[in-house]
């Protein structure tokens, strides 16, 4: 069965979507082509072969600010059928079996052309709800005409069928190996390690404010800290008075993150306050890397997000869900001076619902 991936990205490029992938089609590598927009002068490479296609006009280290705004614009509206195009006549070049997309952007939705579909069937993952990452009429298409539909998480599903009718889904989720469930730590409480592994967009800098005022604060307090992020350049307007801050740019393996990942003491999970429609619906795949790893999880956003909700039923995380200073202060504290039960709790939920092969397995059972 060969598999074309579309998605809105290199699956070698850093963030969340591209790992998910990558462990999806692992082992099968030959049996993957993927192919992207390419909206950056950059290009990735890695073990399966991709075919990019440019979105005019491509983005360019000087397109900044309002000028970034400006060709992202004349990208997504005024050339958007350019793109299109490209990607229909790439599609009918490319021999296939299935084809795998990712609706995400503004693109996508052309492909759902039973012309192109002769013969071949159709899955569709879905990460994050229609309203933030495509559109009304290009989900509902993809949703109806789809073989298989893919969720991200339940609460996505089931909204998605009462918005578009009952059809059957599956959860495609990313997955934590045997391998990786590593055993839980005690958090070192004389110099505290916290790590956040991401790309870290502007909807989380007013979270990241108040983790450092509160790391302040407790430094203040005789605490010892060292906050690393890995995947972000230097956020400037985030102005630490003691905190130590480690930014680590460079893109790294998934083996070399999982390496990082369980040096910390504190594995911070922002979810943005800002716009109900992700937060209640998406998972965060980092939070599932943050299960398997040796540290405790520290939770901060909405009380009734879909993250928050699975963690705090399986009580596997402390949960920060304010901007409020104070209240992240006492979070800290409390998630220091606790034993390891929260992380053992979290493998426990890796184990039950996250399990990479038993993932795997579903998604290849075609």
């Amino acid at each position: 069965m060969k598999i074309l991936s579309i998605q809105p990205a290199s699956l070698y490029q850093n963030g969340g979507m591209g790992r998910l992938l990558r462990r999806l089609y692992k082992g099968h590598e030959k049996d993957i082509i993927g192919l992207y927009v390419n909206n950056d002068s950059s290009l990735k490479k890695g073990e399966i072969k991709e075919i990019a296609i440019s979105a005019f006009p491509i983005h360019r280290p000087w397109m900044r600010w309002k000028l970034r705004g400006l060709f992202k614009w004349l990208r997504e509206s005024v050339f958007c059928n350019l793109t299109k195009n490209k990607l229909k006549r790439a599609v009918s070049k490319t021999e296939f079996d299935v084809l795998h997309i990712i609706n995400y952007g503004p693109f996508f939705g052309v492909l759902g052309d039973e012309k192109l579909l002769i013969n071949k069937q159709l899955w569709t993952s879905f990460h994050d709800h229609f309203s933030l990452c495509s559109s009304y009429i290009d989900a509902q298409k993809l949703w109806n005409l789809s073989n298989r539909r893919l969720m991200i998480s339940q609460e996505l599903g089931e909204e998605y069928q009462r918005v578009f009718g009952h059809k059957e889904f599956e959860l495609i989720t990313d997955g934590v190996s045997q391998q990786e469930i590593t055993v839980p730590k005690v958090t070192n409480k004389d110099y505290t390690t916290i790590y956040f592994s991401g790309l870290l967009h502007l909807d989380y800098y007013p979270l990241f404010k108040v983790l450092i005022e509160a790391l302040d604060k407790l430094i203040d307090q005789g605490y010892a800290f060292k906050l690393i992020i890995r995947g972000t350049r230097e956020i400037k307007i985030l102005k630490p008075q003691n905190i130590e801050i480690d930014y680590r740019v460079n893109f790294i393996s998934d083996e070399e993150i999982k390496k990082e990942l369980d040096m910390a003491d504190i594995l911070y999970l922002p979810i943005k306050f800002t716009k109900p429609d992700f937060y209640l619906y998406s998972l965060s795949t980092k939070m599932i890397s943050y299960i398997g790893a040796a540290g405790k999880i520290l939770y901060h956003g909405p009380s009734d997000s879909a993250a928050c909700n699975l963690l705090q039923k399986n009580n596997a995380a402390v949960s920060c869900v304010s901007l409020d200073v104070e209240e992240m202060v006492n979070k800290l504290k409390e998630i220091i001076s606790m034993d390891n039960k929260i992380s053992q709790n979290a493998k426990e939920l890796a184990k039950s619902k996250f399990e990479l092969n038993s993932i795997q397995k579903i998604f290849w059972k075609n």
